[in-house]
């Protein structure tokens, strides 16, 4: 048993951190809440609505899950990646828009890879890769963001960039939940 009775409201502008040592259940909780781990009672509500009962589509419009690791499906360059994140907002056999390009290119530009959009995914660093897996969630534009270890493989400085900007979004409204493993960082 990870969790026992948990009962948790996470409201739009909060900034949640779930803290622990590697192992303790922070990827396991973040997956439940984003309905991709089976619970074994009760119910993970998203907006009101029990995930259960909703389309996937709509949950990735309403929720956005940042995995701990990211492997790349099929040869990309850096904005095709960031452009996936509009998916879940494209009706069957629709093409982005000039809309959803400018999107992606605002969350390249938020996340420092503005100058790499024609780059091919293999050859990023890490940390670059990091940085473009926050960005194609940004792109997603979910209302709740779960990050697992959003930091990981990142310089000093783009933590604190992108500390910046999830804090920005919270402070906009949305709702973000990030493990994390640095104290002083959360």
């Amino acid at each position: 048993v990870l969790v026992r009775k948990l009962n948790l409201t996470a409201d739009p502008g909060s900034f949640i951190c779930i803290l622990g040592p590697n192992g303790v259940g922070k990827t396991l909780t973040l997956h439940t809440l984003a309905g991709i781990r089976d619970i074994d009672g009760g119910s993970v509500r998203l907006y009101g609505d029990d995930m259960k009962t909703l389309d996937r589509r709509v949950i990735a419009r309403r929720l956005g899950l940042l995995l701990q690791t990211h492997d790349d499906a099929f040869p990309m360059t850096v904005l095709e990646a960031a452009i996936m994140g509009r998916h879940p907002h494209l009706g069957f056999w629709q093409w982005e828009s000039a809309t959803d390009i400018d999107v992606a290119l605002d969350a390249l530009t938020a996340m420092d890879l503005s100058s790499l959009t024609e780059r091919q995914t293999a050859t990023l660093s890490g940390g670059e890769r990091r940085r473009l897996a926050i960005a194609t969630l940004l792109v997603q534009e979910p209302g709740i963001l779960l990050l697992d270890e959003p930091m990981n493989h990142l310089d000093p400085l783009h933590k604190l960039q992108v500390l910046g900007k999830l804090s920005a979004l919270a402070d906009d409204g949305h709702t973000v939940i990030a493990s994390m493993h640095d104290p002083a960082l959360a």
